[in-house]
């Protein structure tokens, strides 16, 4: 006899909680844990690896775009379908570029989520019709969507330049007339867009080579 799959939900509404619990824990081929938010589930799934996670977008804290990215990161092998309020082109694409694996509408949770959820695990990607829908009108639209670059503001740009020159943001503050505070707001919005962790991740994802001062001096 197969051992039920453990489905995961995060979602920090109660009464959507409490439903989405409630349907899955009727089919016996699975069983639901839950928690209220990004960061609890963080802990929560060090001691216990779920075949499935449920993820709301609009968390507190880390949202759930960004802990889609932080999941598929460290435990690539759970499978991430979002179940939200948002079907806007913006949000879906971001969600599927963290990793999502299938992205559905609380509205039409109560009648397609086990489906969904048995369509995940046989390897599809199951979308809600209205997602689908607006997937497929995106790439007829504009082809090239999907890929689009990430547009830098050409402070950010300049200032991702003299990090790829090996300097530090003092010496980046001093050389563009900006205070160190301004410079890490910047980088910290450069990271932000480019859904990096550090400069040498946002200078490869940008295209640029990072040159260390020991490179510099042998110029």
């Amino acid at each position: 006899m197969n051992m039920p799959l453990e489905i995961c939900i995060v979602e920090d509404q109660p009464d959507m909680r409490l439903c989405i619990s409630f349907i899955i824990n009727g089919h016996t081929d699975f069983f639901c844990t839950s928690y209220t938010s990004a960061e609890e589930a963080m802990e929560g799934i060090k001691h216990s690896k779920p075949q499935v996670l449920l993820m709301d977008i609009n968390l507190p804290g880390m949202d759930g775009i960004e802990f889609t990215r932080y999941i598929k990161e460290h435990y690539p092998d759970i499978l991430i379908m979002m179940c939200t309020v948002f079907e806007d082109s913006e949000k879906i694409f971001r969600a599927l570029k963290a990793g999502a694996n299938g992205y559905i509408l609380k509205k039409a949770a109560g009648e397609t989520l086990l489906d969904a959820i048995k369509e995940l695990v046989k390897g599809g990607a199951p979308m809600s019709s209205d997602i689908a829908r607006k997937v497929v009108n995106a790439f007829r639209e504009n082809p090239g969507f999907a890929n689009e670059e990430i547009s830098l503001s050409k402070r950010e740009n300049e200032i991702l330049d003299l990090l790829g020159k090996g300097y530090g943001n003092k010496e980046v503050a001093e050389k563009l007339f900006l205070s160190v505070h301004t410079v890490r707001t910047h980088i910290y919005n450069i990271y932000e867009k480019l859904h990096v962790r550090n400069r040498v991740e946002a200078l490869n994802k940008t295209g640029r080579t990072l040159v260390t001062k020991a490179s510099k001096s042998r110029v």
